[in-house]
């Protein structure tokens, strides 16, 4: 059986733990050789120890243009062209209105929409023609849940950036599509500045507004990202994907 993503060249930012890391070994395993990016050298080089083959890790932060600049000048060196890009590096952080302080909003814009823009825009000339981008969005671009308004805000531009992507990149035939998870167990729910025991609440509360009643697993995402950057969706742009159990829509 062929490979989906045979011979294909892919960067993943924040690949280096949870829905990053699940798609890196997706990608690996259809084929792909995968560049992953990661803040802390240490968890990206353990990520690229975990996939093994196949997988090149670059250290760097997407709100950090130079560090951006540095991935795609490896990717060029090395590779000298790209396929597919999923940007997955973001935030969740958590503060209620009232509470929102200049530097979680810069924090959270910084990361998941000035580094989203200017990864895909330095991405652009190392594109093939007909490749695929694939932003990790969320569903709570579509909800409101409480005290994540400056988050949710943040994956909404993620939705309309793919919208005038889509048309910006027809003429070269570059499908831009977002990813909106639901619940997912990983690391990034005990990071979005909850102490263990609201974490723990968090994930309750979550899951009893889940139609299939459970957190979704990384890899469930990751199978849906190599859905989207293979030749199976070709005809497939600017789509939500929800993989989220159903929470999005009831």
């Amino acid at each position: 059986m062929s490979k989906k993503l045979e011979g294909k060249v892919a960067v993943i930012t924040g690949g280096n733990s949870g829905i990053g890391l699940a798609t890196a070994r997706r990608f690996v395993a259809e084929g792909a050789h995968v560049f992953i990016t990661g803040r802390r050298q240490a968890e990206l080089d353990e990520a690229v120890r975990q996939i093994g083959n196949h997988v090149t890790g670059v250290q760097g932060d997407v709100s950090r243009l130079t560090d951006l600049d540095r991935l795609f000048a490896t990717v060029k060196q090395q590779r000298g062209r790209l396929d597919v890009l999923f940007a997955n590096a973001g935030v969740p952080a958590l503060t209620p209105l009232g509470s929102i302080t200049e530097e979680h909003f810069d924090k959270v814009f910084n990361i998941n929409v000035k580094g989203l823009l200017f990864t895909v825009q330095k991405a652009l000339p190392l594109f093939v023609d007909g490749g695929s981008i694939i932003l990790n969005g969320s569903i709570v671009a579509s909800k409101g849940f409480e005290a994540s308004s400056v988050y949710s805000a943040s994956k909404a531009a993620m939705r309309s950036f793919a919208r005038c992507w889509t048309t910006d990149l027809k003429h070269r035939k570059i499908r831009v599509n977002v990813i909106s998870s639901g619940p997912i167990e990983t690391p990034i729910l005990d990071k979005a500045g909850l102490t263990p025991e609201q974490a723990g609440e968090a994930k309750v509360s979550l899951v009893a507004t889940v139609p299939l009643g459970r957190m979704g697993r990384p890899d469930e995402v990751a199978k849906a990202a190599v859905f989207l950057a293979s030749d199976d969706s070709s005809y497939v742009s600017d789509i939500e994907l929800f993989v989220d159990g159903g929470m999005a829509q009831v």
